[in-house]
C-alpha cells in the first residue's frame, strides 16, 4: 500500500500547489481583495475542477473579471458578494471549462458601448451577440451542457447552451448573471433554462437568444413560470450559484450530479408581473416539443364566436418568434388550424392576466373535419381509448398516411441511391437475392473497409464490398461512407443515415423491419462494434469482421445476436487479442443472463486480416434470427453517441448521457427499471409487451410500485410513428415517469 499512499500524497500536493499558487498570484497582483476573490473561487469550486484546473487558467479568469469590474461603469456599483458569486465564476453548470473571458470581452465591449446600465447592456448582448457568433436554438446539437466554444463550433445549442453563452458574455463585461431553470414545467412540457442579470439591487430575467424589445422580465414562459411549485423538486425554479449553501441545481442531463449550487427562486416567478394580456401561439408537429411548423390558424372567442386569424412560425432558431394575440382575461377561447384539408381544434382554455404562450402539438388536437382514414377511430378525439384490434388497425392507417405524405422524397432517395443528412451524404450499391417471402424481404447493410485513406482507396473498398457476401434472400446494400476519416462508420451522422435508409426500404421496397441485418469488414467491422450496441433495437442480428472495437462495451447487445469473426494472425492494433477478450466478455454476459446475449465467435487459426471468405458463414447464422422488437428485458448502456429511444424506453430532452446505464424488465404486467432515470422518461407500450387492458405496476429503483392504466390512443401511435417510422415498433400507449 505504501506506493499508492505515496502517489496519492503527490497528487494532493500537486493539486494544493496549483490552488496555493493561484491564491498567491492573486494576492501579489490585486492585494487583499484579489486574495479574497481567489479563496472564494477555490472554496466553492467543484472537486473535479480542483483536480484539473491550472493556476494559469484560474489566474486569467480572475484578472479579466477584475479588469471588467474596473472598466465598465455598472460593474463598479456591484456589491462585493454579488461580484464574487455571479461575475467572478468561470463556469455556469458542468460544461467543459473554456477560457472564454478574453474572447467574450473583446466581442461584447463594442456591443455594450452605448449602454447606461447593466440592464441596457444585457439587452444589447441578447440582441446582437448570438447573431455575431451565429449560434441559435437547435435540437441537433451534440449535447445539452455545451461550452461556448462547442456551441459556436456547431452553430447550435439548446436553451441551456444558449444560457451559458449569455451568462458568460454578461460576466465578461462585469454584469452579474446566472442561469435559471426548472426540471419540469407543471404542465409536463419538459424543462427549460433562461438567464437572469442583476441591476440596481434586483434580479431580472430574459430568454437567452430571445430578445424582447419591451424590456427585461418579459418572456413566452412567464405564464408557465407563475405556476411553478416551490415545494416540488422537479416543478420548482432554481438559479445557479457559486457559493454552496445546501441546495443544488437539478441538471436534467445529469440527475446525480449535485456539484452545481443553486437558490430556489420559485416565489419570485410565482408572482410574475402582469404584462398586457397577450397570448403567443406555437404549433409543434408532434414528433417532439422542439420542431415547430407553420400553419394558418384562428383564435376563436367561445362567447362571441369572433375569430382572429394568424400564422404560426416554423423552425427552431428563435422560440420567441411567434404570433401574439390580444385576449380578454378570464374569457374562454379555442384555437383552430387548417392543414391539408383537415381542421384541427384545441380544447377550450381560459385567457390569463399575463403574457402567456400556448404550446400545441398537432397530434394532441381534435380533428373536427377529418380526411377519410378508414381506421375505425374517433377522428374527433385522437386521445379516445382504443381496443387492441382497433389500435393495430390505427397503426396501419397512420403509417400509410405518413408514408403517403413522404413518398415523393423517399422515392427520390431510393431512385438516386443517395440520402443526405446535414452535411453528409450516404450513397450505396445494391443487389437483390431470391424471391420476396410472404412476410417481407430482409435487408443487409454491409459496410466497407478502408478508413483514414485517400478517396480512391475507400472507393475501391466500397466496390469490393458489394460482392463480398450473398444472402439466400434479401436486398444486399453496400453503402459508401460519407467521409474518408479513420472512423468511417462510427460518427453520429451514420445512425441518422442508416435509420433513414431502413425506413425508406421498409416503406417502399417491401422490407420487413424485423429482418434488417448489419455487417462490416475491417473499418466496417469497427463500425459494427460501435453501431451494434447503440442501434441494437433496429437490427435482427449483426456480425463484425476483422474490426477493432475502440473501447466499446457490449452491455447493450442483450437482445441483438452478435457475431465476431477474426483471423487469429490479424495482429494489427491487437485486433486478434481484443476479439478473443470480447468473446470472453460476451460469453460471461450470456452466462449471467442465459436468455440474452446470443452470439457466435470464430477466430480462424492461421488466417491474417483477410479470412478467405470463411467469415461468410455469418450470413446464414444471422438469417436465422428476427428482431426482438419488444424484448422483456433491456440493458441500455449509452455511449459517446446517444439516442433518445432504445426499444421501449424513451429519454426526455437532455436525458441521454455517455455512460448512463439503465436496466428494465417487463413481466406479467410488472415493469422494473433501475439506473439513472431522468424525470419525463417515457415507457412506450404495446400489447406485444404488456396487456394494456389490465393495470401495469411500475417500480423504479426499488421504490414503491406505482399502478397505471394507460389507454391505447391514436395520439400515442402518431407520436411514435412520427419519431420513428417503424410500424412493428410503434407504441400504442405511453406512461410518463415524473
Amino acid at each position: 500500500m505504501k506506493p499508492l499512499i505515496f502517489l496519492l500524497a503527490i497528487t494532493a500536493s500537486v493539486i494544493a500547489g496549483e490552488t496555493r499558487d493561484f491564491i498567491s498570484r492573486a494576492r501579489e497582483k490585486h492585494g487583499e481583495f484579489g486574495e479574497k476573490a481567489a479563496r472564494f473561487l477555490v472554496d466553492h469550486m467543484p472537486a473535479d475542477d480542483r483536480e484539473k484546473l491550472s493556476a494559469d487558467f484560474l489566474t486569467e479568469n480572475l484578472d479579466l473579471a477584475l479588469k471588467a469590474r474596473a472598466t465598465f461603469p455598472w460593474a463598479a456599483k456591484v456589491s462585493e458578494a454579488v461580484f464574487l458569486n455571479d461575475v467572478l465564476p468561470y463556469a455556469v453548470f458542468d460544461e467543459p471549462r473554456d477560457p472564454w473571458r478574453a474572447d467574450f470581452m473583446k466581442m461584447a465591449t463594442p456591443i455594450v458601448a452605448g449602454a447606461n446600465s447593466a440592464s441596457e447592456a444585457a439587452q444589447a448582448l441578447n440582441r446582437e451577440l448570438f447573431k455575431q457568433i451565429n449560434v441559435h436554438y437547435h435540437t441537433g446539437r451534440k449535447r445539452t451542457n455545451q461550452s461556448p466554444a462547442e456551441s459556436i463550433a456547431q452553430g447550435k445549442a439548446t436553451c441551456t447552451g444558449l444560457s451559458i453563452i449569455l451568462v458568460d458574455a454578461c460576466r465578461s463585461v462585469g454584469i452579474p448573471a446566472r442561469a435559471v431553470g426548472t426540471p419540469l414545467w407543471t404542465n409536463g412540457r419538459g424543462n427549460h433554462t433562461w438567464t437572469e442579470i442583476h441591476d440596481q439591487g434586483e434580479w431580472h430575467f430574459t430568454g437567452s437568444d430571445e430578445y424582447n424589445a419591451k424590456g427585461l422580465n418579459r418572456a413566452w414562459f412567464t405564464g408557465d413560470a407563475a405556476k411553478a411549485d416551490a415545494t416540488s423538486p422537479i416543478h420548482a425554479i432554481y438559479a445557479t450559484s457559486w457559493k454552496k449553501e445546501g441546495v443544488h441545481f437539478p441538471m436534467t442531463w445529469s440527475p446525480r450530479n449535485h456539484s452545481v449550487a443553486a437558490v430556489n427562486v420559485t416565489a419570485r416567478y410565482a408572482k410574475a408581473p402582469e404584462q398586457g394580456d397577450q397570448l403567443g401561439v406555437r404549433l409543434h408537429d408532434g414528433a417532439g416539443n422542439d420542431t415547430r411548423i407553420a400553419a394558418t390558424g384562428s383564435l376563436i372567442d367561445e362567447e362571441t364566436g369572433a375569430a382572429t386569424g394568424f400564422t404560426t412560425k416554423a423552425g427552431t432558431t428563435d422560440l420567441n418568434d411567434m404570433p401574439r394575440l390580444k385576449v380578454t382575461p378570464c374569457r374562454s377561447y379555442r384555437v383552430e388550424f387548417t392543414i391539408g384539408g383537415t381542421t384541427y381544434q384545441s380544447s377550450p382554455f381560459q385567457a390569463e392576466k399575463s403574457e402567456n404562450t400556448l404550446d400545441l402539438r398537432l397530434d394532441e388536437l381534435r380533428i373536427v373535419k377529418p380526411d377519410a382514414t378508414g381506421d375505425g377511430t374517433d377522428a374527433a378525439n385522437p386521445d379516445a381509448p382504443l381496443g387492441k384490434q382497433q389500435a393495430a388497425a390505427t397503426v396501419r392507417s397512420i403509417y400509410r398516411e405518413i408514408v403517403a405524405a413522404e413518398t415523393a422524397a423517399r422515392s427520390k432517395e431510393l431512385e438516386e441511391k443517395s440520402i443526405t443528412h446535414g452535411e453528409h451524404t450516404l450513397r450505396w450499391l445494391e443487389k437483390t437475392f431470391g424471391d420476396a417471402p410472404a412476410d417481407g424481404r430482409s435487408l443487409w447493410i454491409s459496410m466497407h473497409g478502408g478508413g483514414g485513406a485517400p478517396k480512391q482507396l475507400n472507393d475501391r473498398q466500397w466496390k469490393n464490398q458489394i460482392g463480398l457476401y450473398q444472402p439466400k434472400e434479401g436486398i444486399y446494400v453496400a453503402p459508401r461512407a460519407p467521409t474518408n476519416s479513420w472512423n468511417l462508420w462510427s460518427q453520429p451522422h451514420i445512425d441518422a443515415l442508416f435509420s433513414r435508409l431502413i425506413e425508406d426500404m421498409v416503406a417502399l421496397r417491401g422490407v420487413n423491419p424485423d429482418k434488417v441485418y448489419l455487417m462490416g469488414y475491417s473499418a466496417g467491422g469497427d463500425g459494427v462494434w460501435q453501431l451494434g450496441p447503440r442501434m441494437a433495437d433496429r437490427f435482427a442480428a449483426a456480425s463484425m469482421m476483422a474490426g477493432h472495437p475502440n473501447g466499446v462495451k457490449l452491455d447493450s447487445l442483450r437482445n441483438l445476436p452478435f457475431g465476431i469473426f477474426m483471423g487469429a494472425e490479424d495482429s494489427a492494433y491487437n485486433r486478434n487479442k481484443i476479439a478473443a477478450r470480447k468473446t470472453l466478455e460476451i460469453e460471461k454476459l450470456h452466462e449471467a443472463d442465459p436468455a440474452g446475449y446470443p452470439h457466435m465467435s470464430r477466430i480462424y487459426k492461421g488466417l491474417p486480416h483477410w479470412m478467405n471468405r470463411k467469415d461468410a458463414e455469418a450470413v446464414p447464422w444471422m438469417a436465422g434470427f428476427t428482431r426482438r422488437t419488444w424484448p422483456d428485458k433491456i440493458v441500455w448502456l449509452q455511449g459517446s453517441v446517444t439516442h433518445n429511444r432504445f426499444y421501449w424506453l424513451e429519454m426526455p430532452e437532455g436525458g441521454t448521457q455517455n455512460g448512463r446505464l439503465i436496466t428494465a424488465t417487463a413481466k406479467n404486467n410488472e415493469i422494473h427499471i433501475d439506473g439513472e432515470i431522468p424525470p419525463g422518461t417515457r415507457l412506450l407500450l404495446n400489447d406485444a409487451l404488456v396487456d394494456l387492458d389490465r393495470d401495469i405496476r411500475v417500480t423504479v429503483n426499488g421504490a414503491e410500485a406505482v399502478t397505471y392504466r394507460p389507454a391505447r390512443s391514436a395520439a400515442a401511435i402518431r407520436d411514435s410513428l412520427r419519431k420513428r417510422l417503424d410500424p412493428q415498433a410503434a407504441a400504442t400507449a405511453v406512461v410518463v415517469l415524473n
